[in-house]
């Protein structure tokens, strides 16, 4: 996605918001998407140029909970709403309207406040052997041997894949 400075963009917005020439010919002779011009002058028309600065935030959900309320209550487009809240990237609202129709309310809510951290577990320090019970000693034990078994039949089959493509490669080919 092609990034413009702010200079640039007021220029294009002014341009559109003038009016002398349609919001299509504008973006033809800059080279850019129709859309793109479109939302610039309707965000300039409705917030000025600092509609038209970098934003870099993160909504809370009840901000959002606000816009998709609007977007019900009004009947407003997601264009509409952008414009209107002052939120910059297209996708955004349709991606918390897919959350909150498939999760309810909940899901507007980022995913690092819903969940609550996990406790820290410090590392074990493990005994020496000779502080191990009889039946930590059998359980290790029967670790050690599953995790041999099972790397001896992963080799065994790396072995078997390998034996395959050496076999495919040695058939002639036949016409």
């Amino acid at each position: 996605m092609a990034k413009y400075d702010e200079r640039f963009k007021l220029k294009v917005a002014r341009e559109g918001a003038r009016g002398t020439a349609g919001l299509r010919e504008v973006a033809r002779q800059y080279g850019l998407d129709y859309s793109m011009v479109r939302r610039w002058v309707d965000n300039y028309r409705e917030h000025g140029a600092v509609g038209l600065a970098k934003k870099h935030s993160r909504y809370d959900a009840l901000f959002k909970q606000r816009v998709l309320q609007r977007i019900r209550d009004e009947g407003l487009s997601r264009r509409q709403a952008m414009t209107l809240f002052g939120i910059r990237s297209p996708g955004v609202i349709a991606v918390w309207q897919r959350q909150y129709d498939r999760d309810g309310p909940d899901a507007l809510t980022p995913a690092c406040e819903r969940r609550p951290s996990m406790p820290s577990k410090k590392p074990t320090i493990p005994k020496p052997d000779e502080e191990l019970t009889r039946e930590e000693l059998l359980k290790e034990l029967a670790y050690l041997r599953a995790e041999t078994a099972y790397l001896k039949k992963l080799d065994a089959l790396i072995q078997e894949e390998q034996a395959a493509t050496r076999a495919n490669k040695r058939k002639p080919f036949k016409d």
